[in-house]
């Protein structure tokens, strides 16, 4: 029972993740902390700081650590499976309808409204990472800054703003702590 529970919360997340990266962030919380109660608020906060270190979709290893903490390796394959099944089925279904319809205004207009949604839920997301208090101390807001700056204006790749950011967050620790 709790493999066809995993499998179909993770469709559930998988059905809905449009936009990618964060904006299904609040999908998975929803499955994972609220409706199942697998993971605590706090855990899930915790894991999701960890999942963005390692590659990969974040869907992913959340149905990973979520599947093998619940149910071993059966667990975590049935999340995955559940989580990529919707939007594996979805590409397939789209790939041969939007070479032919994607000029319908009805269709165009769809696709960038999405786009504003995916936006707004990326920004509530970062809104709810960040510990609101600490956003005013000069040691963060100079990582928010110098991380956009870069981010913006210049072709670094964002792996290397996270390590520098980690390394910068480390060394003032290091440093504040002697």
């Amino acid at each position: 029972m709790v493999l066809l529970k995993l499998f179909l919360a993770f469709l559930k997340i998988g059905l809905f993740a449009f936009g990618g990266a964060y904006s299904f962030v609040p999908l998975i919380e929803r499955e994972v902390v609220d409706n199942n109660q697998w993971l605590a608020k706090a855990e899930f906060l915790e894991i999701l700081g960890i999942v963005k270190v390692f590659p990969g979709a974040i869907s992913i290893k959340f149905a990973t650590y979520t599947g093998y903490k619940i149910a071993g390796v059966p667990g975590a394959v049935v999340a995955n499976v559940g989580n990529i099944m919707a939007p594996v089925l979805f590409i397939m279904v789209v790939s041969l309808l939007y070479s032919k319809y994607k000029n319908v205004p009805f269709v165009k207009g769809s696709l960038g409204m999405i786009q504003y949604a995916v936006f707004a839920m990326i920004i509530a997301v970062g809104l709810q990472l960040v510990d609101k208090t600490g956003i005013f101390q000069l040691k963060n807001s100079i990582v928010v800054l110098v991380a956009f700056a870069f981010f913006v204006l210049t072709k670094i790749h964002p792996a290397f703003i996270i390590m520098g950011a980690a390394l910068y967050g480390g060394m003032i620790e290091w440093l504040t702590s002697t």
